[in-house]
């Protein structure tokens, strides 16, 4: 299989930084032994894969008080977050998340990436995992083996958002401030899990998928392909990039090669099935660190109108739900990757978390 897509559902293919705006990153695998998942099942041994930039710091307690952990969407994986947009403007010298300072770390979450998953040879018989499955996966690599028993900050995108709302309940003392992107803390329902549920029967309604089996991409992942472009579009932002007939269907049939070329049928049933289970709206006030929540008003995944937000942060003590408006800046589901943005909202997490 080719190199998974950057982040889900990110309307462009980002570029690398060079490096040497920040110290070099440093990939890694951890090789987890007999790992148990929730809804059954176990691999003898699962392998995590991860990117850290920087050096660890710890107080004289021995605590660590540097790390920060950045969890990517679905169909992504850690290193997409070393693009020009994103790194670009965070970690480098002066910049918020300064990685000369602070421990960047950049885990590919359970069946994407170099992790282990479907398309490394079990197909349908990978264990079926879930997001508390991948966050429990994150808090080993972290602690067995990064050795870091303590984060400054805890982030994510679209599904990393999702699993930073999870991190704030499962583990509640064990980071300073949590910031979800481009997320809900609810179920997924209503049309969310409608185009989740038609992305995976393009797949597994296509005769050549084979159970999983075949030795080609099936046409389903195309079919999968153009629900999910669907479901993270950004009106605004594409009627004026695509203002013409012809333009429109260029863009769209690059993106639609785009995406098919990083992605792998099996691969993608699992990860857009994942979050079958997710909820943590019953747990929301179990969370204890400072917790800025941060969506974008023309996200077509977590749509405004719904009024859901607004009602959930309340569960949480030290909550805050930050609803950006639409600019010419912001690009839908897409604006979770673009510090420029939000990194003011950033700066005044970190301030207010500081111990």
């Amino acid at each position: 299989m080719k190199a998974p897509i950057l982040l889900l559902l990110a309307i462009i293919r980002f570029t690398c930084v060079d490096a040497q705006n920040y110290p070099k990153p440093v990939e890694g695998d951890y090789v987890v032994k007999n790992f148990k998942f929730s809804e059954g099942g176990f691999l003898p041994e699962m392998n995590l894969h991860y990117t850290t930039i920087g050096k660890a710091v710890k107080n004289k307690e021995g605590k660590v008080t540097n790390a920060v952990l950045i969890t990517h969407g679905t169909t992504g994986y850690g290193q997409g977050f070393l693009s020009e947009r994103f790194a670009g403007n965070l970690f480098g010298p002066g910049q918020l998340l300064d990685a000369t300072k602070y421990f960047i770390i950049l885990p590919d979450g359970i069946g994407h990436g170099k992790s282990s998953r479907p398309s490394d040879g079990l197909h349908m018989k990978f264990p079926e995992y879930t997001y508390d499955d991948m966050v429990r996966a994150q808090y080993m690599l972290l602690t067995e083996h990064l050795g870091v028993n303590h984060l400054r900050l805890a982030m994510g995108t679209s599904m990393g958002g999702m699993h930073t709302w999870v991190w704030g309940y499962m583990y509640p003392d064990f980071m300073d401030a949590l910031m979800p992107l481009a997320s809900m803390p609810i179920e997924i329902a209503g049309r969310n899990r409608m185009i989740r549920k038609m992305i995976i029967d393009a797949i597994k309604t296509d005769p050549e998928w084979k159970g999983g089996e075949y030795t080609e991409q099936p046409l389903g992942l195309t079919n999968a392909v153009h629900a999910l472009i669907f479901m993270t579009s950004s009106p605004l932002q594409w009627q004026k990039a695509a203002p013409t007939r012809e333009t429109a269907e260029k863009f769209l049939q690059d993106r639609i090669d785009s995406y098919v070329a990083g992605l792998d049928a099996n691969d993608m049933t699992y990860q857009f099935d994942a979050s079958r289970f997710y909820n943590p709206s019953p747990h929301l006030s179990k969370i204890k660190a400072p917790l800025f929540a941060i969506n974008s008003a023309d996200d077509q995944v977590n749509p405004p109108e719904l009024g859901i937000m607004e009602q959930e942060i309340k569960k949480v003590k030290n909550g805050r739900y930050i609803l950006l408006p639409i600019t010419d800046q912001t690009s839908g589901h897409g604006t979770h990757s673009n510090p420029k943005i939000w990194g003011n909202y950033l700066a005044e997490l970190l301030k207010i978390s500081e111990k």
